[in-house]
């Protein structure tokens, strides 16, 4: 089965991510005391320019498009609301993958658990906002 994709929810999705973020490390929401624990140096990261922005945006398109192919297959299997099995889908994705290989990786580095828990809840925020853009936009015919 090749799944049908939305590439308009998947692009809108894609963009989410940069809303997301530009909220969430904002210095008057988490930034400042995300820069604080990962130890980032604000003037290195703007001498970084609009790099870490283009590459944000190619994992976000991958991520959104695995998403919304997952999304599919997990729609046809089990039927129901297409926007419900995006939102089981995209957490259950975020707890087998992203959450289970980030925790392992920050306990090897020896990251601080608060500095795991922003990080997760902000991916997971993420997974859900573009988990309710895929699934109230799917695929023609679904």
């Amino acid at each position: 089965m090749i799944p049908d994709v939305n590439y308009w929810a998947v692009i809108v999705a894609t963009l989410s991510t940069l809303v997301v973020g530009s909220v969430w490390y904002t210095p008057r929401v988490f930034g400042t005391r995300w820069m604080r624990l990962a130890n980032v140096d604000r003037e290195a990261a703007e001498a970084r320019g609009v790099w870490p922005i283009v590459v944000t945006v190619i994992v976000s398109f991958l991520t959104a498009w695995v998403l919304a192919g997952a999304v599919f297959i997990a729609w046809r299997f089990y039927e129901g609301s297409f926007l419900s099995a995006a939102v089981v889908t995209g957490v259950l994705l975020w707890i087998g993958f992203t959450a289970a290989r980030m925790i392992t990786h920050d306990a090897f580095e020896g990251r601080p658990p608060s500095l795991t828990t922003l990080n997760l809840a902000h991916e997971l925020v993420t997974i859900l906002v573009m988990s309710v853009i895929i699934g109230v936009w799917p695929p023609a015919g679904v």
